[in-house]
């Protein structure tokens, strides 16, 4: 095993001149790259974040951020990358259960420090140029030339490595922590699984503050390059994949479809392009059939799996996606795909014993890439894992080949367009209305989304509602992707004998909706 220094130390001396950063203006060998990192440590030690500090970060995907990161790494502090389209109010939430010594904003996000949930974080801010903006893009390189090239701390495999927050069903963010063992793991069972090689070019599309970017870890220790997209929409995708010539990249299933919906699709020269990996959210099998059909010649390659897992647990290859749509074992699209490599994976029931094949319980797993807890929850940490085993939450069944199946979801997450909503968050703000009785908030199939956040709700006798009250309201509390778009008002909502409330039969009723 070894960590994220000493693999960017193998990339600076095994791979020194293979390219690192396929960037808009200029490429940077690994030499460069990794001497960069170590003068962003530097930065970092001179700003006053020590070995096992913790600063946040808020910027969309770029190099300096990955650098930034780096350099935590490389000096042993702790990021923390925080996803910028929260609500302020929920972003302090984070801020102040992580306590980091500074905060890096965005320049296109300053003006975030002007509410005054986060305005007491001005004192201590550091700014990351946006792209474009080349008065702060010439401010940072001077800032970086000036600072010395650290040498790197001496971490250890189970010392935390990074801080990924992640939805809590109380409306509150969990810190999960990985540790340098944790996202090394995942790198090399992604190595395996994605087939990755030094040549390749990975296109980071998924948010950094997301676990879904430790996915670019297995190429990092090949030597391969790295683009990033900044704000990723259908066209944007497209036209980066044509400008990196990357060849490697991953999606939720909502820009996928988007996609192949572009107007001038077929106009785009892809040829580069090797495999798209997807997951975050649930896919239609028609669209799997249409994504096939349209990247003939590319790999296609599913990956479930969760922030506590750094982030992969299985993986549905290509030559199974090949043969299922030729009509041998056709309900393997539906499937989940195996685990990946060095992972042990079990579904159990309410005791944590083992259930027999087909059978329906909680998927739990246990091996090198999964989390030891979470920040500041010990409660939480000793439910989730007993004796080395994580309980997922996710209700599942496998086959008589290990290919797992994703029933439900254990705790009424929804994921929509590769987001995690809790349905308990977004009740939570829809019970601070006043003319709110009820409320019951669910997942419905949507063709973009993958799933669409519904609302049910019944209010109080003598008042009503309308749909632009509910999202006006709700936009001030939490992120636009958690906001219900369709809602019904309803009389009564279905509940059991002892007054609990029925989503399940919410979800029969709306379905379609």
């Amino acid at each position: 095993m070894t960590t994220l220094v000493s693999l960017l130390k193998r990339a600076q001396t095994r791979y020194a001149d293979n390219t690192a950063i396929v960037g808009p203006s200029r490429n940077l060998t690994w030499r460069a790259f990794v001497e960069r990192i170590a003068r962003a440590s530097d930065f970092l030690s001179r700003s006053g974040i020590n070995r096992e500090d913790r600063f946040a970060i808020i910027s969309t995907n770029s190099f300096r951020q990955a650098e930034l990161i780096y350099a935590g790494y490389w000096g042993g502090a702790i990021p923390v990358p925080v996803n910028f389209r929260l609500a302020a109010k929920e972003i302090s939430l984070i801020l102040a259960d992580c306590d980091p010594a500074c905060l890096f904003v965005e320049t296109c996000f300053q003006d975030i420090l002007e509410t005054p949930e986060l305005s007491s974080f001005k004192s201590r801010c550091f700014y990351l140029p946006s792209p474009g903006d080349e008065a702060a893009i010439g401010e940072y390189e001077a800032a970086l030339a000036d600072c010395d090239i650290a040498c790197p701390q001496e971490v250890g495999e189970d010392d935390l490595a990074i801080l990924i927050y992640t939805g809590g069903t109380t409306g509150q963010s969990k810190g999960v922590k990985l540790t340098h063992r944790n996202i090394i793991t995942n790198g090399m069972q992604l190595v395996e699984a994605l087939a990755i090689k030094p040549s390749d070019i990975y296109l980071h599309v998924a948010p950094m503050f997301h676990s879904a970017d430790f996915i670019g870890t297995g190429f990092s220790m090949l030597g391969a390059a790295h683009a990033y997209l900044s704000m990723p929409t259908p066209e944007s995708i497209l036209e980066a994949l044509v400008e990196t010539k990357a060849s490697v990249l991953m999606l939720p299933p909502t820009l996928i479809i988007g996609m192949l919906q572009e107007p001038g699709f077929a106009s785009y020269d892809l040829s580069q392009l090797r495999c798209i990996f997807y997951g975050s959210a649930p896919m239609a099998v028609q669209w799997i059939e249409k994504t096939l059909v349209a990247f003939a010649d590319v790999e296609l390659v599913q990956g479930y799996g969760l922030t506590e897992a750094s982030p992969i647990l299985t993986t549905l290859g290509n030559d199974e996606h090949r043969k299922a749509i030729e009509g041998e074992g056709r309900k393997r699209l539906k499937s989940i795909g195996r685990p990946v490599m060095g992972l042990d994976l079990a579904i159990v029931d309410d005791r944590g014993r083992e259930v027999g094949t087909g059978e329906s319980g909680e998927i739990a797993v246990r091996g090198g890439n999964v989390t030891k807890g979470y920040l500041n929850l010990p409660e939480t940490t000793a439910q989730a894992i007993d004796n080395d085993w994580f309980h997922t939450g996710d209700i599942g069944k496998t086959d008589e080949y290990g290919y797992v199946y994703l029933l439900d979801r254990k705790k009424d997450m929804i994921i929509s367009g590769g987001e995690n909503v809790y349905s308990q968050e977004v009740e939570d703000v829809l019970y601070q209305l006043p003319n709110v009785h009820e409320a019951a908030v669910i997942g419905v199939d949507d063709d973009k989304f993958g799933e669409s956040v519904f609302a049910v709700i019944v209010y109080k006798p003598g008042f009503s509602l309308t749909e632009e009250e509910v999202i006006s309201h709700c936009r001030n509390h939490i992120g636009s992707y958690k906001i219900p778009r369709k809602m019904a008002f309803v009389d009564a909502l279905p509940k059991s004998a002892v007054g609990k409330i029925l989503k399940t039969e919410l979800r029969k009723i709306y379905a379609k909706t």
